[in-house]
């Protein structure tokens, strides 16, 4: 107890340093998670969409949980140097897979009724995508999401390693700030991991058609894993 007392007298007592600190993780996170979403939600709605890519959607998924964090890093640096860039590069890699398969799974899983009927309406392939595949496909979606940020916010303390700054240089630099500093850091991540899965979760909620909310309580009820698992739809997936 005295050592979390001590951290939170910390908190207050360097409010300047925390905050400087905090701004700069934010900044890499937001890169990182900002890039993460370009590059992995269009190809995985489009590859679920055509129904292919399943295998592409797995390796990803399982290089993305085998990879440690740390190893990126260590491997960017030797490539790029050290600084923001090999960094954010790592922590793409930590949330694109994730973003990837789930975007896959959730426009591939739609039920197959529901896109007939769309079809049977006389709907293009763009507005049955637009108007059916994705509303149906954003609960999925959305979990990926989050469960992204929330790996990015919670890596990006490793960022110290790399030069990237934020709140890992005040974990990692225990000489100087001692014990009470390290837990402190250690506070103001778990805070953002934490405020990061309520506003996603926010915007979850808003954008999700009000007749799938109740599907997604009852999959969160369930305990559904971090992030869907894949199996190969059907053996001409590629």
């Amino acid at each position: 107890m005295k050592t979390f007392a001590d951290a939170v007298r910390f908190l207050f007592d360097n409010l300047s340093l925390l905050g400087s600190k905090t701004v700069e993780h934010l900044e890499l996170s937001f890169a990182a998670i900002s890039l993460s979403l370009l590059l992995a939600i269009p190809l995985g709605i489009w590859l679920g969409h055509i129904h292919r890519g399943s295998l592409l959607a797995i390796n990803l998924a399982n290089v993305g949980r085998a990879l440690p964090s740390l190893a990126i890093i260590a491997f960017g640096i030797a490539l790029l140097g050290i600084g923001f860039v090999p960094t954010m590069i790592a922590l793409i890699l930590v949330a694109a897979p994730i973003m990837l398969t789930n975007a896959y799974v959730a426009v591939d899983g739609v039920d197959r009724d529901a896109v007939d009927a769309a079809r049977g309406m006389g709907m293009t392939a763009r507005e049955v995508l637009l108007r059916v595949e994705l509303p149906l496909a954003l609960p999925l979606t959305f979990a990926g999401i989050r469960t992204g940020a929330v790996y990015v916010i919670a890596t990006a303390t490793l960022a110290a390693v790399a030069g990237g700054g934020g709140l890992g240089e005040i974990i990692f630099n225990q000489a100087s700030y001692g014990t009470p500093g390290v837990v402190a850091g250690a506070i103001a991540v778990a805070a953002l991991a934490l405020a990061a899965e309520l506003a996603f979760a926010t915007l979850q909620r808003a954008v999700t058609p009000k007749g799938l909310r109740g599907a997604v309580r009852d999959q969160r009820a369930d305990g559904p894993p971090p992030f869907a698992e894949l199996e190969p739809s059907n053996p001409g997936s590629t």
